[in-house]
């Protein structure tokens, strides 16, 4: 009897101490740290949750070889961690694959989501983002400086938009931000180029110059790495651009002050407070896996970067209409338009209709 009582007390005291392991996780990156953008806010996420959570994080980048995301995705699933994190829709595939032959570990992908109806997903949960709603004030906001007496402003009601690729999630931020400044101003256009690419920002930089050149006085890039070529024109030119996932203005406040000067604000994805979200659900054992959710506003998982820079560049008036049109947003007054599931005539239409 006192052997198996002894047993019993051994048990409970490995069980509490398993227990009170902190949470492994991994996070994926498919690419490297450093863009200033979407891939350091799931950085900084981690950091976070550290903080926070108490998990247990490793980063690791896989750089933009594609041919070693899915091996890569496949050694750590067989390593002991209990939640791995990757994002973004060049995944989804690798996911899908890999997912089912591992149930018992927990997966959160981001910025996408993988087709459940192929089925062995119940242990992985996706995040999407609104950003058509951050988008939105973005547009506005961009309405309302090229419209001002603001310093740097010239006559044209012309406005920039610079994506990293022709995709849906990248023209629902085309979409929410066209909305959002024909809703300030009907008379706007929107000059809109593409740079096929998430890493060069050299040719980012080339088509946001040749945007300024053609009168656009703010741009706003959605290009990751890509997009910091856009930040480097508005130095050139001295005129402005809106940042875009991270806070842009912030990252270069003291390495290059006069680059962060010209950015009003950032619309910020927040990947960040997302992982933090999920994360602290995966713990409250509430996390919906086998689901996507889309975060928005309300979720706090999108918004404009409120800074010094933000305070000091854009009039308090300005401002102040933003956040109203911020709670008309989140109350369902305002609808913003998303390029998920719109068909290709009607985005067409809508491009067209802001061309310059």
């Amino acid at each position: 009897m006192k052997r198996i009582g002894l047993v019993l007390v051994l048990l409970v005291l490995f069980s509490a101490v398993a227990s009170a392991a902190p949470l492994k996780v991994a996070l994926l990156i498919n690419g490297t740290l450093g863009d200033r953008s979407f891939f350091d806010s799931a950085y900084d996420g981690m950091q976070m949750a550290q903080e926070e959570l108490g998990i247990q994080a490793r980063i690791i980048e896989m750089s933009y070889d594609q041919s070693v995301w899915e091996p890569t995705l496949a050694d750590v699933s067989e390593q002991d961690y209990d939640v791995i994190i990757l994002g973004t829709w060049q995944m989804t595939e690798s996911l899908e694959a890999i997912a089912p032959w591992n149930p018992n570990v927990k997966y959160i992908i981001f910025d996408t989501e993988v087709d459940y109806s192929k089925g062995n997903l119940d242990n992985v949960y996706s995040i999407t983002y609104k950003q058509n709603e951050g988008s939105f004030l973005a547009g506005a906001l961009a309405a309302m400086i090229t419209t001002s007496d603001l310093p740097k402003v010239n006559n044209d009601k012309a406005i920039g938009f610079l994506g990293g690729m022709d995709i849906p999630v990248i023209n629902d931020f085309l979409v929410g931000y066209i909305e959002g400044a024909l809703y300030i101003d009907p008379e706007i256009k929107v000059d809109i180029s593409y740079i096929g690419s998430f890493d060069d920002s050299a040719k980012g930089k080339e088509m946001a110059l040749a945007q300024y050149n053609r009168g656009v006085d703010i741009g706003f890039n959605v290009a990751g790495q890509a997009g910091l070529g856009q930040l480097d024109a508005a130095k050139d030119t001295g005129l402005y651009a809106i940042g875009v996932d991270s806070d842009q203005a912030l990252l270069f406040a003291e390495t290059d002050p006069v680059k962060a000067d010209l950015i009003p604000t950032s619309m910020l994805k927040r990947i960040d407070n997302s992982l933090v979200r999920a994360l602290r659900m995966h713990l409250d054992g509430t996390l919906p896996y086998g689901q996507a959710e889309a975060l928005g506003l309300a979720e706090e998982a999108v918004g404009l970067a409120d800074n010094e820079f933000y305070r000091k560049l854009v009039p308090e008036q300005f401002r102040l209409e933003l956040e109203e049109l911020a709670k008309k947003v989140q109350s369902g007054e305002i609808s913003v338009s998303s390029a998920i599931g719109m068909d290709n005539a009607t985005l067409d239409a809508l491009r067209n209709s802001v061309r310059p």
